[in-house]
């Protein structure tokens, strides 16, 4: 307890490999002031029995980004601190037995493309010279990267600890965080038993202890200790060298141990550890239970027939390691700050977590220091999770199904339904009614589609080939084109609310022109320092002092911490709102049939109206090109209002639509969506948001605003059955580009529509090739957007 200072500039909890890569990474940017505490010995919690695979290529840019920066940290770990950190760069196959993980590894060599990974499909014959001691008969293809591998996890915490002690962190174990002090909504100081450390940073990395640790300071986080198990042969003489390998069709991966193997998987029947105090034991292990992981083992035997005469007996094997890992309701990390200031998180890794946990250091760290991180973490942003998520119930139903499908093929537009429904909006009975197809986004239930009707068959022809058409239905070719020639009617309660007080501090915020009259509408951008996009939002001026800024459904919690991290106070009211879109050339009619109230006000305007008997806030803003209105009301009259323009608009051919249709209308008219066209990692000149840019005054980001080197750019492709879904590679004269941000078909042009960045000093038109199913497509860049580019339908008054 002597060792503890009186105070420090930041205080880690959690010994195990995150919580040393995050102190190594803020000594590296020069907080040397840090104190790293574990209870036990390094390593003690969960990372000491992790199986270590180091697989480069995830679903994700940001997150292969911080594997390969991972990758390239160990010689700089070895170098510092003359320590091993036990990698292991042995290359690594991924599998595919059936057609549609064929499919999958398609994508995936895609992706590797886009990343600038080193990798080569094999065939099966290919796969086996790699490894000779594999069955391969019912193998169609296998991936190679040669950038794989495995780490010794507890080596790698050591070599990480070190380096950071060498930097001048403090590394003190045997010691328990008993409470963390809070006032005024942040951080003040951490208690170890009757020793208080003063801090106004402190970072919970404490594994599947993580909840726990947040429970402390009176913040939910939602880590669920789940059992994993893995066993390793006795030694028959497999090589050092041997390759990782994954078979997710048979949920089993496995690599060489001390001359025997490594067998492991994601079993379809997972267990929560229920603990009231988890890991306040050392090296935490539970019984072996052979027959949960029988199906995984019989997969190992089949793969490897060497294997075969082992029987699934704990005793046979040279070690059985069933443990806790800390997952999450999503399968993703948990990273970031809490909505207590200065109190951050980095856990939740989910089993493949050591593999980035350099990564994991170095973003952590720059989001500390700098204010944000170097890459987009919004996936992996604890705020991406709202209140829905401090129910212990809800966290575990949704951990043990993403565990339970963690190696399954996910299809784009493919739906879970664990925890479902929980957040619904008023209309949602009706929607039920009509035969939704509903989809799930930060709790809410949404629909994707309504239930096709007869004269809806014809849309058949334009299903897209490949993984695009598995989950899509001819109902959305209809309800695009009813928007078109008559109304669609869009509930978009699920839309984030927040309230805001203020014009200056909010000004400074925003790169858009916020002083306009009461009543306006201003679509603009929060930048962070390097002029990146931070918040893709509107916000209409209430009164002279009173703003509602309205973002995507999933991004409310973010913008609102964005706001009050720069001293904006910011008050949810999403649910307080019903909001439902109107919008086509009959939404005049339809809407001027209810109400006596003056509908001819202008474009990017707001005004209280009465809608039959509902008091209602209309704004002419629109998301799919057209005509029309968004209508917010209390949500006591929420179904009242649905229920209103339904029977209004039915006679008119309005259609009720649903967010699949809403995305083909914004692609024809290059709405940007962010999280994938516009990014932190993007600036709103690059994505070609620049009409959005005040020229004068002062905001956050605008310094950095300098000409861009590359622009968001429209492709179309040549065949049109052929349509991106994002990720898919772009080659420009058969070298590669650049990466398709968003993609989708338009079904007012008949067109398939992909988005990507290219060199901003590039031909504004001209031919590119586009990865698309397992081959290229030639697509033209075109200029935008390809619907109404003059912009008259949304903007005249019909029949003006």
């Amino acid at each position: 307890m002597e060792q503890l200072p009186a105070q420090a500039q930041a205080v880690v909890i959690g010994g195990g490999v995150a919580g040393c890569s995050v102190a190594y990474h803020l000594a590296r940017l020069g907080w040397t002031d840090v104190v790293l505490l574990e209870r036990h010995e390094l390593t003690e919690g969960t990372t000491w029995h992790s199986a270590g695979f180091v697989g480069q290529l995830r679903s994700t840019v940001t997150q292969t980004r911080m594997i390969m920066y991972s990758a390239g940290l160990y010689p700089e770990l070895s170098e510092l601190t003359g320590l091993d950190p036990g990698w292991h760069g042995v290359g690594g196959l991924r599998l595919a037995t059936t057609a549609e993980r064929h499919e999958e590894l398609l994508r995936q060599a895609g992706a590797a493309e886009t990343y600038g990974l080193d990798m080569e499909l094999l065939s099966p014959d290919a796969a086996r010279a790699m490894l000779p001691l594999m069955e391969v008969s019912d193998v169609r293809a296998a991936l190679w990267l040669p950038g794989d591998g495995w780490l010794d996890p507890a080596r790698l915490a050591r070599a990480l600890a070190t380096g950071a002690e060498k930097l001048g962190v403090r590394v003190v174990t045997g010691v328990e965080v008993t409470g963390i002090d809070t006032g005024d909504g942040r951080v003040s100081g951490v208690r170890v038993g009757a020793r208080v450390i003063r801090t106004e940073t402190v970072v919970d990395a404490a594994g599947a202890a993580a909840g726990a640790v947040g429970r402390l300071a009176g913040v939910d986080v939602p880590i669920v200790p789940i059992k994993h198990q893995y066993v390793v042969t006795r030694p028959f003489g497999v090589a050092a060298s041997t390759p990782t390998v994954r078979d997710p069709d048979n949920i089993v991966y496995f690599r060489e141990e001390g001359g025997g193997i490594l067998v492991g998987g994601y079993i379809r029947s997972p267990e929560v550890w229920d603990a009231a105090a988890p890991l306040a034991e050392p090296r935490t292990l539970f019984d072996p239970d052979m027959p949960k992981f029988q199906e995984s083992w019989d997969a190992a035997r089949h793969r490897l027939p060497d294997l075969r005469d082992l029987p699934p007996d704990a005793a046979a094997f040279a070690k059985v390691v069933h443990g806790p890992e800390a997952f999450t309701p999503d399968g993703e990390f948990l990273l970031g700050e809490t909505s207590v200031a200065g109190l951050w998180v980095a856990a939740g890794f989910c089993v493949h977590g050591l593999a980035a946990a350099g990564g994991v250091g170095k973003v952590m760290a720059e989001w500390i220091v700098d204010g944000s991180p170097e890459y987009d973490v919004f996936g992996m942003d604890i705020r991406r999770f709202g209140s829905h998520a401090r129910g212990s119930r809800w966290s575990r139903a949704k951990a043990l199904d993403s565990y339970s499908k963690y190696y399954d093929v996910v299809y784009p537009g493919e739906e879970r339904l664990a925890a479902r429904p929980l957040r619904r909006s008023p209309a949602w009975p009706r929607h039920a009614e009509l035969g939704s197809e509903f989809g799930e986004k930060a709790g809410w239930e949404r629909v994707n589609w309504f239930a096709a009707r007869d004269g809806d068959r014809d849309g058949e022809e334009h299903r897209p080939a490949g993984w695009a058409g598995r989950v899509w239905s001819p109902a959305i070719r209809a309800e695009c084109l009813a928007t078109r020639d008559a109304a669609g009617l869009f509930d978009q309660t699920s839309f984030a609310k927040l309230e805001i007080t203020g014009l200056a501090a909010l000004r400074r915020l925003c790169a858009g022109d916020l002083d306009r009259p009461v009543g306006s509408v201003v679509y603009t951008q929060m930048l962070n320092e390097r002029g990146g996009v931070e918040a893709d939002v509107t916000v209409t001026r209430l009164a002279e002092d009173r703003f509602r800024m309205v973002t995507g459904t999933a991004f409310g919690v973010h913008d609102a911490a964005w706001l009050r991290r720069h001293g904006v106070e910011a008050r949810d009211v999403t649910s307080a709102y019903a909001c439902y879109c109107l919008w086509g050339p009959k939404a005049m009619d339809i809407l001027g049939g209810l109400t006596g109230d003056d509908l001819t006000f202008g474009y990017l305007r707001a005004r209280e109206i009465t809608v039959g008997y509902v008091p209602v806030l209309a704004q002419r803003v629109t998301f799919a090109g057209e005509f029309g209105w968004e209508l917010y009301c209390p949500s006591e009259y929420g179904l009242t209002l649905w229920d209103t323009l339904m029977a209004a608009g039915l006679p008119h051919g309005m259609r009720p639509a649903g967010y699949r249709a809403l995305d083909c209308l914004r692609l024809e008219k290059g709405y940007r969506v962010w999280g994938l066209d516009v990014t932190p990692e993007t600036t709103p000149l690059e994505a070609g948001l620049g009409f959005a840019v005040r020229n004068s005054g002062d905001f956050l980001g605008r310094a950095a605003l300098t000409a861009p080197e590359r622009s968001l750019r429209c492709l179309v492709l040549a065949d049109p059955r052929q349509v991106c879904l994002g990720g898919e590679p772009v080659r420009v004269d058969g070298v590669p580009a650049s990466r398709v941000t968003s993609g989708g078909y338009g079904h007012r042009v008949d067109r398939s529509i992909a988005y990507a960045y290219l060199p901003a000093d590039g031909p504004a038109d001209g031919l590119v090739e586009v990865g698309v199913n397992g081959g290229w497509v030639t697509a033209e860049i075109v200029p935008e957007p390809l619907y109404d580019p003059g912009d008259t339908r949304a903007r005249r008054l019909p029949g003006a």
